[in-house]
């Protein structure tokens, strides 16, 4: 017994002990991380004599980008993200900055719309006449990665690499024969022929109306594409029209020499040798380099003293109710818009706009904030990748639109989706019983199909919604409602498009539409500032995230899906969001 007793205590002072150490690590990896983060927020690097810029286009490319230390430091696998304003940004240093001689691009796996790409695209061209060289180099070609470095003056291929060329396609998913089985209706209300966003869920294709605009629309990114990559490599449209017809990601590599897709084959090893010989380096010596995140810290030469500013405003996401600083919350944005109203050093706003719609409602009231700010001084919009639906509702009012090309933009129409689970209830043999005051005090209930009298009503409020919306689309644009009826229906539009019909002003990027504010509010020399204020990444840290690890995952394992997830979610609790949304229904991605 006495032996049991020492057994005992000795595991009880070993479990004390080792929970003692254990903690003790657990607060060093704490501190260690600490001071890890915030010694690399403060590192300024050191851009060094003959260096090259080197763009590796990787992960998921989206406007701004807020970094995670968490996920960082812990290498938890998350899909890497890529700020394009951090890449035109290192595009422009690299240009005016002596020390950089050319820029490497170095394309892998990456997902980013052609809008995106279309923007670099022209920032690469820019650089370009500094007389300073680009060169590209890829394993594996994706086709966005091949559409941006066609611009390059030499195009790379590993020999055993391969080049995707195969044209666009759109495959949305139907979830209607899942919803009969499960015995969950969703009844629909819109306006718009071509407000197709509902149709996932009433049916088990497309209608004909949604084949022809998105036909249309990815017919003309597919010829904007074309058109760019056969100004670079000097081959016809028709001829690569007929080499992707060949899908050249199956052919040799010296396929893609033959037809002048690439320039010559070689292993990375020897790309980088030949940066070497470009740069006058001996064999023997290292190659200098800075990376994109590398030139955040290096000092813009051309940065300005003056007191006069322009601002960036950029709304990225899904509109909705709330304050959050994730998406596109009205409230949170509105302030950001009022901060922007009432600073007089700021003498315009460039409104960045990346959204595909969300609510009716939020979109409302951020087109009178920025209707407000109009009113004081010029708000020029940029579109990105989508302004789209409440995307357009936003942008419609500003002094001018600029989009590139293949923007996807207009979808000015409306839907509301209810959902009856009646028929799942009954599979489970659920049962439910009612007492009400009033005629509609059960008004939602999804446990029963509506009435044709609530049908009736709710129509007529998706109608009135449809109304102002094409009132406000008409006033900011200057176009006639009747003219605008015959566009809108809830079609989507590419910005080439978009501005043969008057829904945009002009085609250009972020560059354009800043010397556009510029004009229209008489400054010449002026600094720039960007809203909302990135935070630190220290600040990030201790910051409360709405989104978990989990959450974030599912995003990325769903893709596009996760958006249609996400409304089914939002429309099943109406107390606490719009079940009204002017939304686009499909993102495309250039893979």
């Amino acid at each position: 017994m006495k032996d049991f007793f020492k057994s005992v205590l000795a595991s009880i002072v070993g479990i004390f002990i080792s929970s003692f150490i254990i903690g003790g690590v657990l607060v060093l990896l704490f501190f260690g991380f600490i001071g890890v983060l915030l010694s690399s927020s403060s590192d300024t690097f050191v851009l060094k004599n003959n260096s090259v810029l080197t763009i590796r286009l990787t992960g998921v490319m989206k406007d701004r980008v807020l970094e995670n230390p968490i996920i960082e430091f812990f290498n938890l696998g998350e899909a890497k993200e890529m700020a394009l304003t951090d890449i035109l940004s290192a595009i422009k240093k690299a240009k005016e900055n002596d020390d950089i001689k050319g820029i490497y691009i170095s394309s892998g796996y990456f997902m980013a719309s052609s809008a995106s790409l279309t923007e670099i695209r022209d920032q690469l061209s820019d650089f370009k006449e500094s007389g300073k060289f680009i060169i590209a180099y890829a394993d594996d070609y994706m086709q966005g990665g091949y559409f941006l470095s066609t611009v390059a003056d030499k195009v790379i291929m590993n020999p055993q690499g391969s080049l995707n060329l195969q044209g666009l396609s759109a495959n949305p998913t139907f979830y209607k024969g899942l919803l009969d089985k499960i015995g969950v209706e969703m009844q629909i209300f819109k306006v718009g022929t071509y407000k197709s966003a509902v149709e996932p869920f009433i049916l088990d294709k497309m209608s004909d109306a949604s084949k022809e605009q998105v036909g249309s629309y990815m017919n003309d990114i597919w010829s904007t594409i074309l058109g760019k990559v056969s100004e670079s490599r000097g081959i016809s449209v028709e001829r690569l029209n007929q080499l992707t017809d060949t899908l050249p990601a199956f052919q040799e590599g010296e396929f893609s020499v033959k037809n002048h897709l690439v320039d010559t084959l070689m292993y990375e090893s020897e790309v980088r040798q030949y940066l070497k010989t470009l740069l006058g380096v001996d064999d023997s010596k290292n190659l200098n380099v800075a990376s994109v995140a590398d030139m955040i810290t290096v000092k813009d030469i051309k940065k300005s003293k003056s007191t006069d500013q322009i601002a960036i405003l950029y709304a990225e996401g899904s509109i909705v109710s709330g304050t959050k600083p994730t998406d596109i919350n009205d409230k949170y944005l509105i302030k950001e818009i009022e901060k922007l109203q009432d600073d007089d050093n700021i003498k315009a706003v460039v409104f960045r706009v990346n959204s595909p719609g969300g609510s009716a409602y939020a979109s409302e009231q951020i087109w009178k904030a920025v209707t407000d700010l109009k009113a004081k001084k010029p708000i020029v919009v940029s579109m990105g990748d989508y302004a789209a639906s409440g995307g357009y509702y936003i942008s419609s009012n500003a002094s001018k639109i600029y989009a590139q090309p293949t923007t996807l933009t207009g979808s000015i129409g409306i839907f509301g989706m209810f959902p009856n689970v009646a028929g799942l209830t009954n599979k489970v043999g659920l049962s439910f019983d009612n007492v009400k005051t009033n005629k509609f005090s059960d008004y939602g209930d999804i446990t029963r199909p509506m009435s044709e009298q609530e049908k009736a009503i709710l129509q007529q409020y998706i109608e009135r919604g449809y109304n102002l919306f094409l009132s406000r689309c008409s006033e900011g644009r200057n176009i006639p409602r009747e003219t605008l009826e015959k566009i809108a229906e809830g079609r989507v539009w590419t910005g080439k498009q978009a501005l043969e019909i008057g829904l945009v002003d002009a085609i250009g990027g972020l560059d354009d539409a800043l010397k556009e504010a510029a004009k229209l509010a008489s400054v010449s020399d002026f600094s720039i500032r960007e809203y909302p204020k990135q935070v630190s990444p220290f600040e990030a840290l201790f910051k409360t995230q709405t989104e978990d690890i989990a959450t974030r995952a599912l995003k990325e394992y769903l893709g596009s899906d996760f958006l249609l997830l996400k409304t089914i979610k939002d429309i099943k609790d109406l107390k606490e969001q719009d079940f009204i949304q002017a939304r686009m229904p499909y993102s495309l991605q250039l893979n």
